[in-house]
């Protein structure tokens, strides 16, 4: 078995799923109490945020890049940003490090392709709505994503970072986000893509009133899979 190097702390709610997920699909694939070889580096997440909100993307860009080479050195296998937002540095971190960084949007885009889906909603944070590193790689798989209004990406990215990620499950928000589902359902979307890894906490993508595709989940599946096969090209576009 491979070492799974996690970058973590983005938030650590989302991290402490990654963590369970991992593991989870390692004992169902290998039975008895086997888990994953795991190593996370967990950030301090008010850092992060403060360098997106200044847009000192080529500091964030630093750090990670410093996190992701001291898990190489300390034996992953592969590595992986736990959190969407951050893959637009994704390039730059994995530039650093010789072993692959398994990309989220890669691995979102080839499960959606395998459902048939060819118009996901996207829903995740202002970021990842809103700047181009997402849509433009899911172009390369042939994936045009669509995102909800105004409106809908700052009611979306609110319940990110104002409840998810402070731990806070709210019915209400809940409700608003599946109006959001409607409303792109009715413009032609034909998936949703819990496009946060945060998302998973307060959507189930089995009961959406579309396809959905839960990044989260989708990501660690693709980590026990390289770490238990470990031939597969998962850098390949």
């Amino acid at each position: 078995m491979k070492t799974i190097g996690l970058i973590g702390g983005m938030s650590f709610e989302s991290s402490a799923v990654y963590y369970r997920q991992v593991n989870e699909a390692v004992r169902a694939r290998l039975g008895g109490l086997t888990s994953a070889e795991v190593l996370m580096h967990s950030v301090n997440f008010a850092e992060i945020v403060a360098l997106q909100k200044a847009g000192r993307w080529d500091l964030a860009a630093k750090r990670l890049g410093d996190v992701a080479t001291g898990l190489e050195k300390a034996g992953a296998d592969c590595v992986l940003i736990c959190t969407n937002t951050m893959h637009l540095v994704a390039d730059e971190v994995q530039a650093r490090i010789d072993v692959p960084l398994i990309n989220i949007i890669d691995e979102t885009a080839h499960a959606l392709k395998a459902g048939g889906a060819k118009r996901p909603l996207l829903l995740a944070t202002r970021y990842t709505m809103e700047q181009p590193f997402y849509a433009e790689r899911m172009k390369r798989h042939g994936i045009e994503i669509m995102v909800p209004d105004a409106e809908g990406r700052t009611v979306t990215h609110d319940v990110i970072f104002e409840e998810l990620c402070a731990g806070r499950v709210l019915d209400t928000s809940r409700d608003k986000l599946n109006g959001i589902i409607e409303q792109a359902k009715a413009e032609g979307a034909d998936s949703v893509i819990l496009g946060c890894t945060e998302i998973c906490l307060i959507l189930d993508p089995t009961t959406l009133q579309l396809p959905g595709y839960n990044s989260t989940t989708i990501h660690a599946e693709a980590a026990v899979t390289f770490a238990l096969q470990g031939d597969r090209d998962i850098r390949a576009a």
